[in-house]
């Protein structure tokens, strides 16, 4: 995907958060570029064994949590080689620890899923936000950890389809309202450490009236409104099964916001592995490494803390990826209806220009609050495409459902030159579902070569979204690393035609949700990619020159 310039400015817009004493404007009159498409998807959770809702709990009082959640994991538990599933469950803010609360472990069997919860031990009963996935003890193993409104969760993988609550042996002890986190090794010593993000301190006997000025009625209210954002923690892997909190150490507890997206890429190009954090409301932060075991917080000074109109947004959902095939790793936040997308180009040294508006996105996304984003070549057609879960944060004045905060998901179809079109089928189904959408996770299920997406929708079934489009030929690079888990932080560039490609292998993705970190390459017209070079987190280097279709297996050198 070529993005046609990184000196393009973004459209300015007017941004929009529900606050007490003021009412939403409008919707905007724009219409956006629509293509012609049959459906991409069918959704056949239902036929396929997936029974869950994301309960809010809510029940006439509107407390902030429950619009917040909730995430999604799509990753292989058993090691079967096939996509499991694991639901973060929300339940009830006042029932933690009742079976209500329960998280929900659905193991898939040639494409069909079965609920495994309660043999599997994974049904943690706090007031779940979301999940994300590594093998923190090296043992070959995904474990899990659970981020909640309330202590968080560390669940070990014991690797026979069953689960050890390991948060107390672990060292984890947090009490506060986590959102979104991620495994990563950011001092390079061969094990995964930790980043956890924090939302604000919510106290219901400090709630406010949102939203009785203008519908009569309570709102969910801006988190400015809380005036309470909270530093993020940093645990460090101490190579024993255990963690230490170096947030104050590391410099990361330095800075407060409402952090809900995340993304780990290595930004400036010096073989350390950075954190952007997509903040609510409040400025990014871009955590740079600085080889030593601390962070600067650089967002402002390398320009991704605000859009490029100076605004700050409602920054959810976030995908990190190579948007103008230059080598290096840019920025794509989506935001809250009248708010556009951002995407941050990286010019190479780890700088960053807001150039949305060359996507063709500024109109198409505002129409939306967006929290779940995944950007992948869902058609197999050589260019990626995004799809977009969506769900409001504020009631509309004249709902066409009974919930008053759904929306239609997105689906867009992007071109050679990186430019998104809306699908004639929002959504990428038949019939378009309206629902709170919140969390989204991408990977292919059935082992057909497609790719297919699991959504979270907030007291509504989940999506279970199989892939339907044309058969075309994709590779699909598994990476492993010497302890046979997926290679987390390793680099991979090849070359599909003339085009140039870079990924990271990652697994925590889009909003509040892991999935899959299984690389996957649609092929189009094209029969392989070439010139593919592997360069391992550890340092080491693989390279191969050609790999036709299918998926291929890639393991980390002993030495």
């Amino acid at each position: 995907m070529q993005i046609l310039s990184i000196r393009t400015i973004s459209l300015s817009l007017a941004c929009f958060l529900c606050h007490c004493a003021e009412p939403p404007p409008p919707p905007p009159i724009a219409i956006p570029d629509v293509i012609a498409s049959d459906p991409w998807f069918v959704d056949e959770a239902k036929e396929r064994g997936v029974e869950f809702s994301w309960k809010s709990g809510a029940k006439g009082k509107h407390h902030m949590p429950e619009i917040i959640g909730g995430g999604v994991a799509m990753i292989d538990i058993d090691g079967d080689d096939d996509l499991d599933l694991y639901f973060v469950q929300g339940g009830s803010m006042f029932a933690v620890t009742e079976d209500i609360n329960a998280n929900q472990l659905f193991i898939n069997k040639n494409g069909y899923f079965s609920n495994t919860t309660e043999f599997a031990g994974a049904g943690d009963t706090g007031y779940g936000m979301g999940v994300s996935v590594g093998d923190y003890d090296n043992d070959g193993d995904p474990d899990l950890y659970v981020t909640n409104f309330g202590p968080d969760t560390l669940l070990q993988n014991n690797g026979n389809g069953t689960f050890t609550d390991a948060t107390t042996a672990a060292g984890f002890s947090i009490d506060a309202w986590t959102t979104g986190s991620v495994f990563f090794d950011y001092d390079n010593d061969g094990d995964l450490d930790l980043f956890v993000m924090r939302y604000l301190h919510w106290d219901q006997n400090k709630e406010s009236d949102c939203g009785v000025l203008f519908f009569g009625k309570h709102d969910y209210c801006s988190p400015v409104v809380y005036n309470s954002p909270l530093p993020d923690i940093l645990y460090n892997n101490n190579g024993d099964g255990t963690f230490t909190d170096v947030s104050k150490k590391s410099g990361i507890a330095t800075a407060v916001g409402y952090g809900l997206g995340i993304g780990v890429d290595d930004f400036n190009g010096d073989g350390l592995e950075d954190v952007f954090v997509a903040n609510d409301m409040s400025e990014h932060h871009l955590w740079i490494n600085q080889g030593d075991g601390t962070f600067k917080n650089e967002a402002e000074v390398r320009g991704c803390a605000i859009d490029g109109s100076g605004n700050k947004k409602a920054g959810m959902g976030t995908e990190i990826f190579d948007a103008d095939q230059d080598g290096d790793p840019d920025i794509l936040v989506v935001n809250m209806e009248n708010q556009s997308d951002s995407l941050f180009l990286n010019d190479g040294d780890g700088y960053f220009v807001d150039a949305t508006g060359a996507t063709g996105l500024v109109g198409l996304s505002r129409l939306h609050t967006r929290f779940g984003v995944l950007r992948e070549d869902f058609d197999n057609d050589g260019n990626s495409d995004l799809y977009v879960a969506n769900g409001r944060i504020s009631r509309l004045f004249e709902p066409v459902v009974k919930d008053v905060y759904a929306e239609q998901n997105l689906l867009f179809s992007g071109d050679s030159n990186g430019i998104m079109s809306r699908t004639s089928h929002q959504g990428g189904t038949q019939i378009t579902p309206l629902h709170t959408s919140r969390g989204a996770a991408t990977g292919d299920f059935d082992g057909d070569g497609r790719l297919d997406i699991v959504v979270v929708n907030r007291d509504a079934p989940a999506y279970v979204l199989h892939n339907i489009t044309e058969k075309k030929n994709a590779v699909e690079l598994d990476l492993r690393n010497t302890h046979g888990s997926p290679a987390i932080g390793t680099i991979v560039t090849f070359h599909l035609g003339d085009q140039q490609h870079r990924h990271r292998v990652r697994s925590s993705r889009s909003y509040l949700s892991a999935m899959s970190p299984i690389i996957h390459v649609g092929l189009g017209d094209y029969k392989n990619i070439t010139d593919i070079t592997v360069n391992w987190a550890s340092g080491k280097t693989t390279t191969i020159p050609s790999i036709q279709q299918g998926k291929i297996v890639i393991k980390e050198p002993t030495k």
